[in-house]
């Protein structure tokens, strides 16, 4: 039973961070290369702007903050469960090799095979999940041991070489193909948010609607996981079940975030970690902290990129390693 004071702090957490998106949000609504003053701003969300304010805010950043939200929201929850299903702090969609999976089966789609215009973002998803599938069945697969099960070092130590290796075979793809398609392959690669318009979020959204549920309603398995062995079994939990459904939605959600946003690490490392901080490691409390916190931390990431730097348009993916890089190396000293 959780104690009601655990979960009025849950609720005043939640409402904090909501607080902190909606207003940053609101900033990032006004500023950029075509400036919106607050009262303009709330003049054109409700309909009585310029053409060019209103092209601004609905055709443009908008969408570019919805797609960049969600994608933040997979991201964390991905993280939340892989760190969950591993028992290690250090496992994240992006640093096991996950994003590199999706990315090389993106490549490859966007470098060898015909690509129509109007299938082209709602085709890399599911090349995007396919990519990522095939990379955690192979890393589950060198995890596993007969006697043992999974065994979390060395899936997180598997997805690591895997993820070095599909890095390198990414420069041989790239090293042949034309000018143009390089140009966009590297800008992913570097976790460039390319996939801005309103298209993005109906493809993005209903991966969400449909999973986070799912993982919501598995979260007393997710606690389960925590324990050893032998009491997880006890209490009638099917460990390597749970552990390859949680796996799947991981690599769902990782590769859904990942064909709009690129090859973006650490969001799912950061977002679960702060959560727990914050809360605890019950699941069903910070499981909605770290959504939070993953849709804020990428909105931060790509406003700083876009708009705040003196350097022009840096990716949203090079400002989260920024900051992430520093943390994983804290909890690599600490474990």
């Amino acid at each position: 039973m959780i104690h009601p004071s655990v979960i009025r702090k849950q609720r005043l957490l939640v409402l904090a961070f909501t607080i902190l998106l909606l207003l940053t949000m609101m900033v990032g609504l006004q500023i950029g290369d075509s400036t919106l003053a607050f009262d303009r701003m709330i003049a054109t969300l409700f309909g009585n702007g310029t053409f060019e304010e209103e092209f601004v805010l609905w055709s443009i950043r908008i969408p570019r903050m919805l797609v960049t939200l969600l994608a933040g929201m997979a991201l964390a929850l991905s993280g939340a469960i892989l760190q969950a299903m591993t028992k290690n702090d250090l496992a994240d969609p992006g640093i096991i090799g996950i994003n590199s999976g999706a990315g090389v089966a993106v490549a490859i789609y966007f470098l060898f095979f015909p690509i129509a215009a109007g299938s082209f973002a709602f085709m890399l998803p599911f090349v995007a999940f396919l990519g990522a599938f095939l990379t955690a069945s192979m890393i589950y697969l060198f995890s596993y041991r007969k006697q043992s099960g999974v065994e979390p070092v060395r899936l997180v130590l598997t997805g690591v070489g895997f993820s070095m290796a599909f890095s390198g075979l990414m420069v041989v793809l790239i090293s042949s193909a034309e000018r143009e398609k390089v140009d966009f392959i590297v800008q992913w690669m570097a976790g460039d948010i390319w996939g801005t318009d309103w298209s993005f979020v109906w493809i993005l959204s209903p991966w969400l609607l449909l999973l986070v549920p799912v993982v919501f309603a598995m979260a007393n398995q997710m606690n389960m996981l925590s324990l050893q062995q032998q009491a997880a079994v006890g209490i009638g939990l099917r460990i390597e079940k749970v552990r390859v459904v949680l796996l799947i939605i991981a690599v769902a959600l990782a590769a859904s975030a990942v064909s709009v946003t690129g090859g973006i690490s650490f969001i799912g490392l950061l977002a679960p970690h702060i959560a727990k901080q914050l809360i605890g490691p019950r699941t069903q409390l910070y499981l909605p902290i770290c959504l939070l916190i993953g849709g804020w931390l990428l909105l931060v990431a790509d406003l700083i990129g876009m708009n705040l730097l003196s350097v022009g348009n840096l990716p949203a993916g090079i400002v989260v390693a920024l900051i992430g890089a520093p943390y994983f190396i804290y909890l690599l000293m600490r474990k």
